[in-house]
């Protein structure tokens, strides 16, 4: 069953900008490991701009409450490069009261445009309808 989904868009020249103008922002938003690729390489603008949409999309996806904490969401590259959700602390806490057993994420870059669809799957909470 479908408990969530969330979309987001970031506009990546922006995003790059951003990081560039604030430091420590990019240390706020992402773990050691998001920054960098598997090889090792410092992320692109395009890559770190499609991993913030993604974590935007999962509070979405969570219903958008306030007290998600942005290291408490990973996203992780697994086999053939897919992308996985890894959560903990706060976005694990909302994730197991809405009932979340697993989730499904997509990225995408393209034309200066960063985007993720996250998806929440699990099972109904006792007293709510399948």
């Amino acid at each position: 069953m479908i408990i969530g989904v969330g979309i987001d868009v970031v506009p990546v020249e922006r995003f790059a900008e951003s990081l560039t103008r604030t430091p420590g922002l990019r240390d706020r938003l992402f773990t050691a490991a998001e920054q960098l690729t598997p090889s090792g390489n410092p992320r692109t603008g395009e890559s770190l701009a499609a991993r913030f949409a993604a974590k935007e999309a999962l509070a979405k996806a969570l219903g958008a409450p306030g007290d998600l904490h942005w290291h408490d969401a990973e996203v992780t590259v697994g086999e053939h490069g897919r992308p996985h959700l890894e959560v903990r602390g706060s976005v694990a806490g909302r994730a197991a009261q809405l009932g979340v057993a697993s989730w499904h994420v997509s990225l995408s870059h393209d034309g200066g445009i960063a985007s993720a669809v996250v998806v929440a799957e699990g099972f109904p909470r006792a007293g709510e309808p399948a």
